[in-house]
């Protein structure tokens, strides 16, 4: 199992947080400052310029932003090596179902992990949230394609058919 981060800034609602419900789980590690990322993390960042793909297999973690978009252009990320984006995967939580790029935080973990060869691991995190299956389902397609790339290049092209 790859371990999992997360850096959390606490602006979300306790009640629904799926960071929160993955630490009850202990399946996650919950960081509340950007200085105690891992350097050598794969970090999930929306504003990174490279796609993830399975090139990224050699991750020893992988560390998710669990705030909001404007309290991630204040963070200065660039000091990481490993930051990747996420190709295009549609929302099954409740607030932005169906939408794509509205990820939950357990839902691009779990996309990560799939895109990565983890599938079991994948679905456990997805086990703390109620709509969890849904996300597998709803992306089916797309996560299996994504899963079987070469590289950034490659998950691009795929991720062209979506868009």
């Amino acid at each position: 199992m790859i371990p999992l981060y997360a850096f959390r800034d606490n602006s979300c609602d306790p009640r629904k947080c799926t960071v929160k419900r993955m630490e009850r789980s202990g399946l996650i590690r919950v960081l509340s400052k950007i200085s105690r990322i891992p350097r050598n993390t794969l970090l999930l960042d929306p504003t990174a310029e490279q796609a993830l793909s399975p090139a990224d297999r050699t991750a020893r973690s992988i560390t998710a932003l669990d705030c909001s978009w404007e309290v991630v252009e204040d963070i200065p990320l660039s000091s990481w090596r490993r930051r990747r984006a996420l190709p295009f995967l549609l929302a099954a939580n409740p607030v932005n179902f169906g939408r794509p790029w509205r990820l939950s935080s357990v839902e691009a973990l779990a996309g990560t992990l799939y895109i990565l060869g983890e599938r079991d691991q994948a679905a456990l995190i997805l086990e703390t949230a109620p709509w969890g299956r849904r996300f597998l389902e709803l992306n089916e397609e797309p996560l299996s394609l994504y899963a079987e790339a070469k590289d950034s290049q490659e998950i691009l092209q795929i991720q062209g058919f979506y868009l």
